[in-house]
C-alpha cells in the first residue's frame, strides 16, 4: 500500500527529530541510607578499627609530649632555654612531616600502606624513648637514643596525620553521606578524647616513684608505647576488609612542576 506524501513527511520529520533530540538516558538512582536501621545495617564496620587506631595514636603522642619537657630538663639536664628549643624543634618536625606522608601516600604506596608502615616506625620510636628513660641521667645512651626515638616518632605521626581521616572516608560509598558526616564527628571526638585523657593521666604516671627514682618516666613513656602497639594491631585487624584505593598522583610534585614551569617562562 502506497503511503501519502504527508505521512512520509511526518515520518521523516519524526525520524530527524529523533536524531536531533535523542532521548536522554536516565541517571542511576543512588539509594540514600538515612534511617537509623539502615545506618546500623550498612555502616562500614572497618571504620571502628580506624577510629580506635586514631584514639590510641593520639593518646600515645600527647601522653608522651605532656611530660617531654620535664624529661628533657630532669634527665637530659638541659637548661630552660635549651629545653624550650628542643621541644619546639620536635613539634616543628611533627608538623612538617605530614607533607612527606601525603607525598608517599598519594604518589607511591597508597594510604593503607603508608599508615601501616609509619605506625610500626612510630611504635619503634616510642619503645626506644621508653627504653632510654629506664637508664640514669649519667648513661652514655643519653641523649642519642632519646633523640633518635623522637625523630622516628616525628616521622611516624607525620606519616599518619594526613592519611587516616581520608582513608576512613574511603570506606564509604555513594548514598552514605549521613554516615560519612557521623563518622567524621566520631573520628574527631576520638582525637580529642585520646588527647585529653592522656594529658591528664601521663603526669600521674610520671609522679609515681619507680626503679629507685622519685619519678617514673619509664611508665609515662611506656604506656604510650603500649598504646601505639595496640594501635598498630587494631589497624591491621581490618586489613582484609578495607577498601584500598590505589595511589593516583603526587599533588605536591605536580604543583612544584607548575611553579617551576611558570618561573622558567618568566
Amino acid at each position: 500500500m502506497r503511503k501519502s506524501a504527508g505521512s512520509c513527511r511526518e515520518s521523516t520529520d519524526c525520524s530527524a527529530d529523533q536524531y536531533e533530540n535523542p532521548p536522554k538516558a536516565s541517571k542511576p538512582v543512588t539509594q540514600e541510607y538515612t534511617s537509623w536501621l539502615d545506618i546500623i545495617r550498612y555502616w562500614p564496620k572497618t571504620t571502628f578499627c580506624i577510629v580506635s587506631n586514631e584514639f590510641c595514636e593520639r593518646f600515645s603522642y600527647y601522653g608522651m609530649r605532656t611530660v617531654l619537657t620535664l624529661y628533657v630538663s630532669n634527665i637530659l639536664k638541659l637548661n630552660t632555654s635549651d629545653s624550650t628549643v628542643f621541644f619546639n624543634a620536635f613539634t616543628v618536625l611533627c608538623y612538617f612531616t605530614p607533607v612527606l606522608g601525603s607525598i608517599l601516600a598519594d604518589g607511591y604506596i597508597g594510604k593503607f600502606w603508608t599508615i601501616f608502615t609509619v605506625s610500626i616506625l612510630y611504635a619503634v620510636g616510642q619503645i626506644m624513648l621508653a627504653v632510654a628513660s629506664m637508664y640514669p641521667p649519667t648513661s652514655a645512651l643519653h641523649p642519642g637514643l632519646d633523640i633518635a626515638g623522637l625523630i622516628i616518632i616525628a616521622f611516624g605521626t607525620g606519616g599518619i596525620k594526613p592519611c587516616v581521616s581520608a582513608f576512613g572516608g574511603d570506606q564509604f560509598e555513594l548514598g552514605q553521606a549521613k554516615m560519612l558526616s557521623m563518622f567524621f564527628s566520631v573520628f574527631y571526638f576520638s582525637i580529642n578524647a585520646g588527647s585529653m585523657i592522656s594529658t591528664f593521666v601521663s603526669p600521674i604516671f610520671r609522679s609515681e616513684p619507680c626503679m629507685g627514682q622519685d619519678s617514673c618516666y619509664p611508665m609515662a613513656f611506656g604506656i604510650p608505647a603500649i598504646l601505639m602497639v595496640i594501635s598498630c594491631i587494631l589497624f591491621v585487624s581490618g586489613s582484609w576488609w578495607y577498601k584500598k584505593p590505589p595511589p593516583t598522583e603526587n599533588v605536591v610534585a605536580e604543583v612544584s612542576k607548575c611553579i617551576g614551569v611558570s618561573a622558567a617562562l618568566g
